[in-house]
């Protein structure tokens, strides 16, 4: 059964080239005839067009008690296309070779991909000015396209909403968070808000510089030497913080990941275990280069490889309404950019807002990423005002399995603060240990097929 469904989809893709597309269920929405894919734009202000991709399950459990569950993707970067990395590179249902994925998450979830801030992927804006400068910003854009689209259907008002992101993604998930939360209270977002999902996510940047000396000495990446020299320079940074120099604690931010990556001899800021030319993406044609900026700008642009012809051209046939002078990622420096000044803001009190309401909150992280490394997650958890954090703190590890023998991660749990320690993957975690996160995902939404 599970063959043929697969197959279904993966032939499904293909022929869609050769139809039409139609006015689907959701306003304004093109889609599959039989309404299990959808998606659009949505003007979410003048000038700002925001692009989402919406998948019904084929695993969805009919006549279950439980409600079938949605995952809204966010990406990092900010600038990276949740539309094409998190669907085509992770959890959607076919990989970018358009193969049929065995760990897609539709099998515990609805998956609704989006290109935010608006200037990702395929959303983008007619005028520069229009690109948002702030997380909040952003959140605003993101629940304006929410109301669009649960408002004007009752089969999305009826699965609970999770938000999961991952790097960046994470401090556009807890101001989505709060904001959707404020729009639920105020009847103007007809959604059950079920969660907010932080995957390796950049929630206080300083306690992660602050990490990557310790870790790296530790893991042999970098001497005594070099790890003093990374722990004087991340200090700077978290002073640089503290006095709001956000601008420039980006720069030093800079400065640090040129002179780790100098004296690692290029450690990957994704998987410590590897080196920046030999990590898993690039084994799928995308790199991934952090030392500055400037080059992490550039994998934005132009070092998605095999991903960014598949955006381009067969996803873009399929689509059809992406406009001709729209190239996908095309203004993905605009919103690093526009967002610069808030690169190194923390986002460690917002969190703290959403535990203080009773949202459940999930934080994830892969053993072996560097760039939020578990090490500066827990750190920044620490830090919470949250009621719950001593009993949290106290609670015992609970190991989790999935798949062949051995311990694949731990997880802790206190009334609604969860966090899952996964071994062997860095900072892609559906990706490296895709088992696991499915497992994972199944048992944050609550999933029925669970």
């Amino acid at each position: 059964m599970e063959k043929k469904i697969t197959l279904i989809i993966a032939v499904e893709f293909f022929c869609l080239l050769l139809l039409p597309c139609f006015h689907g269920g959701l306003v304004g929405a093109f889609g599959t005839d039989d309404k299990t894919e959808e998606w659009g734009y949505v003007e979410v202000r003048a000038k700002a067009h925001m692009f989402w991709w919406l998948y019904r399950s084929p695993y969805r459990i009919q006549n279950s008690t439980a409600p079938w569950p949605i995952v809204l993707w966010l990406q990092g970067g900010p600038g990276a296309s949740g539309v094409g990395i998190g669907n085509f590179q992770e959890i959607g249902p076919l990989d970018a070779d358009l193969k049929p994925r065995n760990s897609t998450w539709l099998r515990k979830a609805d998956l609704l991909f989006v290109d935010s801030p608006v200037g990702t992927g395929y959303s983008y804006v007619e005028d520069k000015k229009s690109t948002v400068k702030t997380d909040e910003e952003a959140a605003t854009d993101l629940t304006t396209l929410l109301i669009t689209l649960f408002n004007s259907t009752e089969s999305l008002q009826r699965s609970p909403l999770y938000i999961v992101a991952e790097s960046y993604g994470g401090k556009h998930a807890v101001t989505l968070g709060l904001s959707v939360y404020d729009a639920i209270k105020a009847k103007k977002l007809k959604a059950t808000l079920g969660g907010v999902a932080l995957g390796d996510s950049w929630i206080s940047p300083e306690d992660f510089v602050l990490s990557w000396g310790p870790l790296l000495k530790d893991v042999s990446r970098l001497d005594l030497q070099a790890a003093e020299e990374a722990k004087r320079m991340a200090a700077e940074i978290r002073e640089t913080i503290g006095r709001g120099q956000y601008i420039d604690a980006v720069n030093m931010w800079s400065a640090l990941e040129t002179f780790i990556t100098s004296y690692s001899n290029n450690v990957n800021f994704y998987n410590f275990l590897l080196d920046s030319d030999n990590d898993i993406l690039s084994m799928t044609a995308t790199a991934l280069e952090t030392a500055s900026i400037k080059r992490y700008r550039r994998y934005l642009e132009e070092n998605h490889g095999s991903l960014s012809d598949l955006m381009d051209t067969v996803v873009r046939k399929k689509l059809r309404i992406i406009p001709k002078n729209i190239q996908w990622g095309g203004q993905s420096d605009v919103v690093f950019n526009s967002l610069s000044g808030d690169f190194m803001k923390p986002r460690v009190n917002e969190v703290d807002e959403l535990l203080r309401r009773g949202v459940q909150v999930t934080v994830y992280n892969g053993q072996l990423d560097l760039i939020c490394s578990t090490k500066g997650a827990e750190a920044w958890v620490q830090k919470l005002k949250w009621t719950g954090l001593k009993n949290f703190t106290r609670s015992r590890r609970t190991p989790l399995y999935c798949g062949q023998a051995g311990t694949k991660g731990f997880y802790k749990s206190y009334q609604n603060l969860h966090f899952y320690w996964i071994l062997g993957a860095g900072h892609f975690v559906p990706l490296e240990q895709p088992c696991m996160a499915l497992k994972m995902i199944g048992n944050i939404t609550h999933s029925p097929a669970s």
